[in-house]
């Protein structure tokens, strides 16, 4: 066979494929909408109500200090989180977060203070700097993602990185970009970012690795193994994870989010 002929199957291919080896491919399956790819996201956190890691590695600022440490987190649906923060010499709690739905009590040992008020995005920033409402942190906990109030948009297919990328636009202006893996009817959250109308960082969310596991009921989920928050306000917002062991879909009582605050004990400033 001559040179040229042994080149005409690779041709062919290139045609439809984009190029025997590397350079862009075309989609493996049907164009999805961007009704079709949401209904993906949003299925899994409709689904799956609770989690529960006690083994979570988490690297976070704490005090102006950059701190590595095992995190013990549960969550579920209706704005409850416990966080429970480890000392890396230990088993000693750092700090303990509690959201009940209404209102969280956070508790700094290391400074022997406490916070309170309304569950809200200060919830989670009050221990980790990254401004998250519970139930955005419990979407994200799961593999899924928040979707902005009034999302319509775009989807592009990224031959290089096989992803699929949604340009949303939401009530308010605000903006979110997702970044899919949504082969074999996934979806993956690569990444996602949240912009206000000014197109100021709210938060991104960055996950790698991603695993399959099965939650109480028995169902397969799609879980990442690594995720990296971050926030506005600079280089003190971001917090890595790596996730370990999870449990999904448990029935986690309402006891679980509920913290008194110490008698005497003042609050942070």
């Amino acid at each position: 066979m001559s040179r040229l002929a042994s080149l005409l199957p690779c041709a062919a291919a290139a045609l439809t494929l984009g190029a025997c080896s590397g350079g862009a491919k075309v989609r493996p399956y049907p164009e999805p909408t961007v009704e079709v790819l949401l209904a993906r996201i949003t299925a899994t956190t409709e689904q799956v109500t609770s989690f529960y890691a006690d083994d979570t590695l988490m690297d976070y600022w704490m005090n102006d200090e950059r701190v590595k440490g095992t995190v013990a987190i549960m969550g579920t649906t209706g704005a409850k989180v416990r966080v429970n923060a480890l000392s890396p010499a230990g088993g000693d709690v750092l700090s303990d977060l509690a959201c009940d739905g209404e209102r969280f009590v956070f508790v700094d040992n290391t400074r022997n203070c406490y916070q309170t008020g309304p569950c809200s995005r200060d919830t989670v920033a009050a221990m980790f700097r990254i401004a998250l409402a519970p139930d955005e942190l419990m979407r994200l906990a799961i593999g899924g993602t928040p979707i902005i109030a009034g999302a319509t948009g775009t989807v592009t297919w990224d031959g290089k990185a096989g992803r699929e990328t949604l340009a949303l636009t939401g009530d308010g202006g605000r903006t979110q970009t997702i970044v899919l893996d949504a082969k074999d009817g996934r979806a993956d959250v690569i990444m996602s970012e949240v912009k206000d109308g000014a197109g100021a960082l709210e938060w991104r969310i960055d996950n790698t690795g991603f695993s399959t596991m099965k939650d109480a009921s028995g169902m397969a989920r799609r879980v990442p193994d690594k995720s990296r928050f971050r926030s506005a306000g600079g280089d003190k917002a971001d917090l890595l994870v790596e996730w370990n062991e999870r449990q999904l879909g448990l029935a986690l009582e309402d006891d679980k989010f509920q913290r008194e605050v110490p008698a005497n004990l003042p609050v942070c400033q």
